[in-house]
């Protein structure tokens, strides 16, 4: 049966399972509950606006009698003045949770990550990779927090230990991305990374293979041997695919009838699928690659069949035999862009053949073709 007294240590210690509950003599409501094991935790019981609360103070251990009754007292009298203080604690509650829910982590993984994965399921390690790498000091960060001013001071730091300004453009557009769709999905109410500008990259320089290094490359390509890497070169230098497109090429996406390549939009950086006419050499080597390796699964698979991911050790083999310096994989997509451009191709039509979403990365390749501007200036001369 509950008993009455004024809730002590003396009498909080005498308390048994049996008596079930201790209603205090001074304050009204103030109660202490035990359960049949002896746990005793404290109680704040009040009316409001027709409600009836038992709001819990405590467990005895963690607080104590008298730090009980202090709170007790705080309590009744928010009470007191119409506050609903079991409606506050569960408000600060939630607000609490959220704000666990609302870090850049828990976003990143229960919301963005998802998401990129239902849209193109195969660039999602590629992006989880690039935050991890990049992000981490904002991962505890509740997304409100990081703003144009925290990203400016990462940035900063970034460029202080030799990140290359190209590649700081590319995180800050990553973390910029991730941002506005938290805006989109009403997460946060805005962000304020536009005002992170990009830095100025020269992109007018660019690395394409000269008429000898070209003959030295195909000459080093025969005299290696290496079929896979020989198809993937020419196949390269004459569609302007990426790398991580070339590997992840299925057979199924071939169409030598037509001779037409598609890059399908799971592969693709831009998530757009596109449709690449094979050339005659194109043609031809995945011909020959065809008789070698079958037409099933990926067109560059390992003895095991599974899809080759990565040759670096054979393509710096290549350039050694080839005596090339400072070229890498993937300079051969900016090889057949220029090849393109210097053939007085139009830059529009090299866009939609690399792929790019708009012109300005294309206009790179434009000084590439000085007789345009020659004739265009030969027209008022």
């Amino acid at each position: 049966m509950p008993i009455k007294a004024k809730i002590t240590a003396t009498s909080v210690k005498g308390l048994k399972p049996e008596d079930k509950r201790l209603n205090d003599t001074e304050i009204a409501g103030f109660h202490a509950r035990i359960t049949p094991k002896g746990s005793i935790t404290y109680y704040l019981f009040y009316r409001l606006h027709g409600k009836q609360v038992n709001y819990k103070l405590g467990v005895n251990g963690q607080i104590s009698p008298v730090q009980a009754r202090d709170l007790a007292k705080d309590k009744m009298a928010e009470v007191t003045k119409g506050i609903d203080v079991q409606a506050v604690k569960k408000k600060e509650r939630f607000n609490t949770q959220q704000a666990k829910l609302s870090t850049l982590q828990r976003f990143l993984e229960e919301k963005y990550y998802p998401w990129l994965k239902s849209r193109n399921p195969k660039t999602v390690q590629k992006t989880i990779k690039a935050f991890e790498a990049s992000f981490q000091v904002f991962m505890d960060y509740q997304l409100k927090d990081i703003t144009a001013w925290e990203v400016e001071k990462w940035r900063n730091k970034r460029l202080d230990d030799a990140i290359k300004p190209a590649t700081a453009n590319r995180q800050i557009n990553l973390i910029k991305g991730c941002l506005s769709r938290a805006v989109e999905w009403g997460l946060i109410e805005s962000h304020d990374l536009q005002k992170v500008k990009a830095l100025t990259v020269d992109n007018s320089k660019v690395r394409y293979l000269s008429k000898d290094e070209e003959l030295r490359l195909r000459a080093a390509l025969d005299d290696l041997g290496i079929d896979y890497l020989k198809t993937l070169v020419l196949l390269a230098r004459n569609t302007g695919m990426r790398k991580g497109e070339l590997l992840s090429l299925k057979w199924e996406d071939i169409n030598l009838t037509n001779k037409v390549l598609t890059v399908d939009f799971q592969n693709a950086k831009s998530g757009s699928s596109r449709h690449i006419p094979l050339n005659t050499e194109a043609f031809n080597t995945l011909i020959k690659w065809k008789d070698l390796s079958g037409d099933n699964g990926y067109v560059f698979k390992g003895e095991n069949q599974l899809q080759i991911k990565d040759f670096r050790y054979d393509w710096a083999r290549l350039l050694d035999a080839a005596a090339i310096t400072n070229f890498r994989f993937h300079d051969l997509r900016h090889h057949f862009a220029s090849m393109l451009v210097m053939a007085s191709v139009d830059l529009n039509t090299v866009r939609e053949l690399l792929g790019h979403s708009d012109l300005n990365m294309t206009l790179r390749y434009a000084h590439l073709a000085p007789e345009h501007k020659a004739a265009a200036v030969n027209l008022i001369g």
